[in-house]
């Protein structure tokens, strides 16, 4: 029953992206277009193609700014916070390398057991011991208590132990400071760019808000809302915890270099003869990831900007079938940022090997010169270990501070664009107190020569030379075609816009010279589209005059004549209008907004097209209210319907931008130019006696229409029936019937909201089954994760063989060793180069083509839902668009390269702990007794999170909401001097999402400190646990450090586990609203394909005993009763008081609601004969429906039929119904 996307220009789908004139668009045949694609023409593909492109910016490296520049918006609170957290970080950054002086002094400590027995004459006590046992350097401490020797114990040292303990109480001490530290680090930092975050969304919203309406014209809405929604999370993710933690590294990079030159000059310069190839490789991966993540940024943006172009207009998308083709046009976009991610994630791939390959070198080339050291210049094995793994750690904190200086890249890439639309001035700006603000304005107008082109497109004139004045207490009406700059006068009255040449003035001073806001504060406006706000009647009201009070609402609301139909609504003036008052209909949505602009009681009024959408009777009613609100003030009246400014003081006829004709109505009928051909085209055809005996009989005239009056307020005051009216006897029924209805409607509401809720088992992984496609990529990833993890432990290994080298007695021995284990470090930084590049690409391929997937597939599932879903506030555009840009991020945010991560972590920590129980069960266990802490802490890293992020996302929607509504309907906020209100609204809601992360950031302060620490606490056990077992002989230092680094680098991977624990809360959290809405059966499939496909469609319509509630207000009856055949090919009206249900015959028809109908009422007379014409010719050969104001239009129709309050009250032809002098020819009458 829908009509055909290809039928509609791009204007009438999109009225908010300018007007493409229907002539304009290039002509094809479709020939091959498949039925998926809902039949869109190529033409209008051409259009949607051409808007797209019009505004992409051209490819080039990224713009970037400078570090300092992140932080522009702190103030010296943050500041405060930022010097705090960074001395902590510091602090938290140098404590891991001057640990490696205790290990140092440990390493001596057992060392110096066995180090001075190469010198030992071991002959000498073979003759004291048993036969059998054979002494050496090796064994000499664990075998000597054989023999019978004195003066000789296995210790090698008096105090060993208690030596062993005083290094211990140094570990335990730092890891105390260590939490002290981590939660100063984490808190403080996370503190200040939670603050900083706030103050940036605030000053870029109300930026926006700011902006001239220029602006908006040649930039996107759409993107503008992205941008605040993705860009700004950018820097808040290189600007918090994460900076703090790239701080810490650096920390930890200085502290081991000062170490290693203090320690051992020698060896450091030798090992740093690598760090420019590092210092290369960091540097260029940051750009190379800022200039991806710019690109993917973009083309972000632009599936944004569609996302809120179609859900905004949802009704006429699937008016038009068009959802398959906008899916289309989204996905091109999608596709783009996919490519952007896998380049990005291939080079880092590359580049994070080579850094881990130089690592591993370092290690061969430092092991290999320090036992030339120890060999030759008496460098003892400490010295060696402390200015080795100084250095290491310095290096491997630079590696570990590169995934956050991509985040700082990112950020600086994004903070790029915001900044420049932030420092973008405006032109026009409403913001200041500068300006004449008159105690008394009287509002006299005068246009002078004014010339004007549009800055989108400045090179078509829209008025030339125009010239002509409005006195105060008149009403001037302009009239003229479509595009002759009727609007654009009443836009440079606003100053939405300046003249190129001319002036604008109000009592003799020009418009630029007043203060805008209070310009615009006196001017009271309705549009020939109004648009109301998602919140209640009154509080859309109140947007016209913010303190106005019940009474002042109430007044004006009966003089729009919106008070009756009002007070029947079941919340009365506390009902909620919906997206841009998608619960009400046309006529009673422009009553509302005339409402609005009468309770300022403004100086100047300005009327386009204000009455376009009301029905005959209300639309006599309210233009008597208009006429007497004009009285003393200034007018300005758009008019297509003719018969609205019969009384107007001076009617202006526009075309081209220029005056032709000026006058009052009298004295333009009588020229018999251009306006009498306006007037006669508009005029309805009478019978010849009918007309005779109106335009004769003066006094029967005057008794008719006094008559009519008094039938229409009557009517309209007693028997108006209201799309959302109750019924009398609805009103007078028992209580016990009225509790039985409202359980229903309960039951009814319970039952459309019990799909919001997943009933599955792990969302998190049911959303990762998307994926199987790429399983292939993903196997392959996961295989070189946990070969990558497994190279870990197999390192430690070696590193405790390498140290172990160093006891051997033999010099040549000992270097050939140590040149055997430098080839395994090749070998395995080879390995890692390799691995690495395969994990980070694959999972780059998997996790952007599941990004793509998702996005694409929540976008085609919102598509489908039926229109009662777009109806719930919780639905409304900003927040689907919200959760759109987030959700699937999130999801990608915890797979692909984290799930690599993880695997890779976990591989580390079980090949290590397998290796350590081959070794030593029992020191192996006394290591593992710490790690179900660090689990705990990470879990309930996760498990706190996950609640902190679940309250984040409904309170970001919300923000979401309202700055999509204030942005795309930026002229109506404009007009209304609303930008501070929407701002205000939306700073409340940054401030419920502040607070809950400020309670965030002290727990997993303490949470960091905590995990971080562990090590020191374990590595305190480990030493003197392994110092006791020494001792009594059970096994060898080398078993010690072997164990020290398998556990150790497997505990390290389980805290780098942990912090992911946020990325993961996010995606468990959006998986699951991602599964209720895959889930969610929409009771209307508007993406179907299943039912019949009738061959011979004739177009016959039979609706029998029809009644209808709407479904969110399910306890008022729209139609009762209603009974209506249409025959084939016949073309029926209906007509009818403005919410009896006319547009609700047709949304059933089509299977949802459009209230948004009767787009051909909106042209003027001279477009709306073309248009009728068309139409005419088009109904034939087939069945048409019309729903009309304008009875003009459908005089020619085969039957008419008059709806009132749900019945069809007349029926018949044109001259049947005038001649009944019925409801149809009151009706006529009131246009007449």
């Amino acid at each position: 029953m829908r009509k055909n996307f290809n039928d509609l220009n791009h204007q009438q789908v999109y009225p908010d992206d300018g007007i493409i004139e229907l002539n304009n668009i290039p002509t094809h045949t479709i020939t091959d277009e498949t039925p998926e694609e809902f039949l869109c023409c190529s033409s209008l593909k051409e259009v949607f193609r051409k808007k797209d492109h019009e505004h992409d910016e051209q490819k080039g490296p990224a713009e970037l700014v400078s570090f300092l520049e992140l932080f522009r918006f702190t103030t010296r609170t943050e500041v405060f916070y930022m010097i705090i957290g960074t001395i902590a970080a510091l602090a938290h950054g140098a404590a891991f390398p001057l640990m490696l002086l205790v290990f140092g002094n440990l390493t001596d400590i057992f060392t110096d057991r066995t180090f001075d027995l190469c010198k030992v004459n071991l002959t000498q006590y073979e003759q004291f011991c048993p036969p059998g046992v054979e002494l050496t350097p090796d064994n000499f401490l664990n075998e000597i208590i054989k023999c019978n020797v004195t003066g000789v114990n296995g210790t090698g040292s008096p105090d060993f132990l208690g030596k062993i303990r005083e290094q211990s109480i140094w570990l335990t001490i730092m890891g105390c400071a260590t939490i002290v530290l981590g939660y100063f680090q984490v808190s403080f930092w996370s503190i200040a760019c939670e603050r900083q975050t706030r103050r940036l969304r605030e000053t870029f919203f109300r930026s926006i808000l700011s902006k001239e309406i220029a602006y908006f014209d040649i930039n996107k809405t759409g993107q503008l809302s992205t941008r605040l929604t993705e860009d700004v999370n950018k820097v808040h993710d290189g600007t918090g915890d994460k900076l703090g933690s790239a701080l810490q590294f650096f920390a930890a990079f200085l502290t081991g270099l000062i170490l290693g030159f203090t320690r051992g000059w020698k060896l450091t310069l030798v090992i740093l003869s690598v760090s420019p190839l590092l210092f290369a490789s960091a540097v260029v991966l940051t750009r190379i990831t800022a200039t991806m993540t710019s690109q993917e940024l973009k083309s972000y943006a632009k599936a944004g900007a569609v996302a809120e172009e179609v859900l905004s207009s949802i009704r006429t998308v699937f008016s038009y079938n068009g959802a398959a083709y906008e899916s289309k046009r989204y996905e091109e976009h999608l596709r783009s940022a996919k490519l952007s991610g896998i380049r990005k994630g291939g080079l880092n791939g590359i580049l994070m090997g080579i850094v881990w390959l130089l690592i591993f070198c370092v290690y061969a080339l430092g092991f290999w010169y320090g036992g030339k050291l120890v060999r030759e210049e008496n460098f003892s094995i400490g010295g060696i270990l402390i200015v080795f793994f100084s250095l290491v750690t310095a290096m491997f904190g630079l590696g570990q501070a590169a995934p956050h200086l991509q985040s700082v890249a990112q950020a600086r890439g994004a903070a790029y664009t915001l900044w420049n639309i932030i420092d973008t001035p405006s032109k026009i700006s409403i913001d200041g107190k500068n300006g004449i603000q008159k105690e008394d304005l009287i509002g006299d107008i005068k246009f002078t020569n004014v010339h004007f082109a549009y800055p989108s497109r400045i090179d078509v004139p829209v008025l030339n030379g125009l010239s002509f004045t409005a006195q105060r207490g008149q009403t001037t009406a302009l009239v003229g075609s479509s595009g002759c700059g009727k609007s654009t006068c009443i836009q440079l009255l606003q100053r939405f816009y300046d003249p190129i040449d001319g002036s604008v003035e109000i009592d003799d001073i020009q418009v630029n010279q007043y203060n805008l806001s209070w310009l615009r504060e006196h001017i009271g406006v309705v549009s020939q589209e109004p648009i109301l706000f998602q919140t209640t009647i009154k509080e859309n009201i109140l947007f016209g005059k913010t303190n106005a009070t019940q009474d002042e609402i109430v007044t004006a609301a009966k003089m729009a004549n919106a008070h009756d139909f009002i007070k029947e609504l079941p919340d009365k003036y506390d009902t909620l209008v919906g997206e841009r008052g998608a619960q009400l209909s046309g006529g009673q949505k422009q009553r509302i907004a005339i409402a609005r602009a009468l309770v300022r009681n403004p100086r100047i009024l300005l009327l386009d097209e204000a009455t376009s959408a009301l029905d005959r009777e209300s639309e006599s009613i309210v233009q008597e209210a208009l006429d007497r609100a004009s009285k003393g003030r200034t007018t300005i009246v758009i008019a297509h319907r003719l018969s609205t400014i019969v009384n107007a003081s001076k009617i202006i006829v526009l075309d081209k931008g220029s005056v032709i004709e000026e006058g009052n109505h009298k004295t333009l009928m009588n020229a018999r130019s251009v306006y009498y051909g306006l007037v006669e085209a508009q005029n309805l055809r009478m019978k010849n006696n009918d007309q005779k005996e109106l335009e004769n009989d003066e006094g029967d005239e005057i008794s008719i229409d006094n008559e009519l009056n008094r039938s229409v307020l009557i009517s309209d005051h007693n028997k108006s029936c209201h799309n959302k009216s109750i019924e009398e006897d609805q009103i007078n029924q028992k209580g016990d019937q009225i509790d039985e209805s409202q359980e229903t409607v309960a039951l009814l509401k319970q039952e459309d909201y019990s799909s919001d809720h997943y009933s599955g088992r792990s969302p998190f992984f049911a959303v990762l089954r998307m994926n199987s496609p790429e399983w292939f990529y993903i196997i392959l990833a996961c295989l070189a994760c946990i070969c990558n993890g497994g190279v870990q432990p197999i390192f430690g290994i070696i590193l405790s063989k390498v140290i172990a080298v160093f006891e051997e007695c033999d010099p040549h021995i000992q270097e050939k060793r140590i040149l055997i284990y430098v080839l395994f470090f090749i070998g395995i930084g080879l390995i890692t180069l390799f691995t690495m590049f395969l994990q980070s690409f694959l999972f780059a391929i998997s996790g952007e083509t599941l990004t793509q997937r998702l996005r694409a597939k929540i976008f085609q599932t919102l598509l489908r839902q039926e229109i009662t879903y777009f109806d719930r506030p919780e639905n409304n555009t900003g927040a689907l668009c919200t959760r759109l840009a987030t959700e699937a991020s999130d999801v990608q945010g915890a797979t692909g390269i984290r799930i690599g991560t993880m695997l890779q972590n976990i591989s580390n920590l079980g090949v290590g702990i397998i290796l350590a129980f081959i070794y030593s069960w029992s020191l192996t266990l006394i290591m593992l007794a710490f790690v179900p802490f660090m689990i705990i802490a990470g879990f309930l890293q996760m498990y706190l999170l996950t609640g902190f992020t679940t309250k984040d996302k409904k309170v970001l929607e919300n923000a979401g909401k309202i700055t999509v509504e204030s942005i795309s309907n930026i002229r109506t906020v404009a007009q209304l001097t609303k930008e501070k209100h929407f701002g205000d609204e939306y700073c409340k809601i940054l401030d419920v999402c502040f607070k809950n992360s400020i309670r965030r950031a002290h727990i997993f302060g303490l949470l960091f400190g905590f995990t971080d620490a562990i090590m020191f606490f374990a590595m305190a056990a480990l030493f003197s646990f392994g110092a006791w077992r020494v001792e009594q002989g059970a096994m060898t230092f080398e078993n010690v450090m072997l164990i020290l680094n398998c556990i150790l680098f497997g505990a390290m991977a389980v805290g780098q586990t942990s912090s992911m624990a946020p990325d993961y809360s996010k995606a468990i959290s959006s998986s699951k609203n991602i599964l209720i809405l895959f889930q969610r059966v929409p009771k209307i499939d508007n993406c179907s394909n299943t039912g019949k496909i009738l061959e011979n469609f004739d177009g016959e319509i039979d609706l029998k005993d029809l009644e209808f509630y709407y479904p969110n207000r399910r306890e008022v009856q729209v139609l009762k009763n209603f009974n209506l055949t249409i025959q084939p090919h016949k073309q029926i009206a209906l007509v009818g008081s403005s919410g009896c249900g006319k547009s609700t015959i047709i949304q059933l028809l089509e299977h949802f609601y459009d209230p948004t109908g009767g787009q051909i009422s909106a042209l003027d007379t001279e477009n709306e004969r073309i248009v009728q014409e068309a139409l005419d010719e088009a109904s034939k050969g087939r069945t048409t429906i019309v729903i009309a104001h304008r009875l003009s239009t459908i005089q020619n129709s085969d039957r008419i039929c008059v709806v009132r309050r749900g019945h069809i009250v007349e029926s018949g032809k044109h001259d049947e119904l005038l001649a009944r002098k019925g409801y149809y020819y009151r009706l006529a009458q009131a246009k007449k």
